[in-house]
């Protein structure tokens, strides 16, 4: 699938309020875009470089994962300084999520967040952010953005490409790989320019009105309990149950990413 770059560039031109320098990068195979992006600042390449694929031959996910890039699909990352306090990497991934889920909500497009790192459309996985980080001195000094974004490629029982989405609603306001890529930096920029000059904690309270998985139940060794949220350093906030008399069982907890699988059992408006 060939990639208009030139549409593309002329699109982030128009934009009113320019917050990150994007320049384009543009391939139709790598072994990795994040990886590519990492070359490219080793090389000089300055924060607000992006590279995009059509395909990936050895896409990653969280926690080292395997990413199926299969072509048709947007994989997208982006250099970033976000100067945030290394303890607090997961606001990066938490206010990503949001921004993009927001934009690609202003074309009609009602995306929901999993936590800790999805975006889901009809309850099934729409795509994914993998954040990588440099730290020096307690500081993230630089960040890559990874996103990837089911758009006509095949995808597994649990996951949807939006082209085929937009066909079954009978909506069509996204009506290209180069306009999804639009709307994901789009995205992106506002979620970095919130997180960056105004703190987590401003748009936190509408990032758990996207959140899927409020609500749900989860076993946590042999415990029942409930998700209730997210905290502002991204940890999942989850309230116990007490009925157990013979055991002292904190109320609620707060799980770090990683740590439990949640499933595709969440909800959408």
């Amino acid at each position: 699938m060939e990639f208009d770059r030139q549409q593309l560039e002329t699109a982030l031109m128009r934009r009113e309020h320019k917050y990150l320098p994007l320049s384009l990068h543009v391939f139709d195979t790598v072994a990795s875009t994040n990886l590519t992006v990492w070359d490219l600042l080793e090389q000089g390449a300055a924060s607000g470089c992006v590279v995009i694929a059509t395909q990936q031959t050895a896409g990653r996910g969280q926690w080292g994962r395997q990413w199926s890039s299969f072509g048709g699909g947007l994989y997208l990352s982006v250099a970033i300084a976000p100067q945030l306090e290394a303890s607090n990497s997961y606001q990066l991934t938490l206010a990503l999520c949001w921004g993009i889920a927001k934009q690609l909500r202003k074309c009609g497009v009602n995306v929901g967040i999993k936590w800790p790192n999805d975006l889901v459309l009809s309850s099934r996985k729409l795509g994914g952010i993998l954040t990588e980080t440099k730290v020096h001195k307690g500081k993230i000094t630089q960040a890559v953005v990874g996103v990837g974004i089911n758009w006509s490629n095949s995808v597994p029982e649990t996951g949807i490409n939006l082209k085929f989405w937009q066909a079954k609603e009978g909506k069509g306001v996204i009506d290209s790989l180069e306009m999804l890529a639009l709307e994901v930096l789009l995205g992106i920029e506002f979620g970095v320019e919130c997180l960056c000059e105004k703190g987590v904690n401003i748009l936190l309270s509408d990032y758990l009105n996207l959140l899927t998985n409020m609500g749900d139940k989860v076993d946590i060794k042999n415990h029942s309990g409930t998700v209730v949220g997210v905290t502002s350093t991204g940890e999942l906030r989850i309230k116990m149950q007490t009925s157990d008399n013979n055991t002292v069982i904190t109320p609620e907890i707060c799980l770090q990413p990683g740590t439990i699988s949640l499933g595709y059992k969440g909800r959408l408006e």
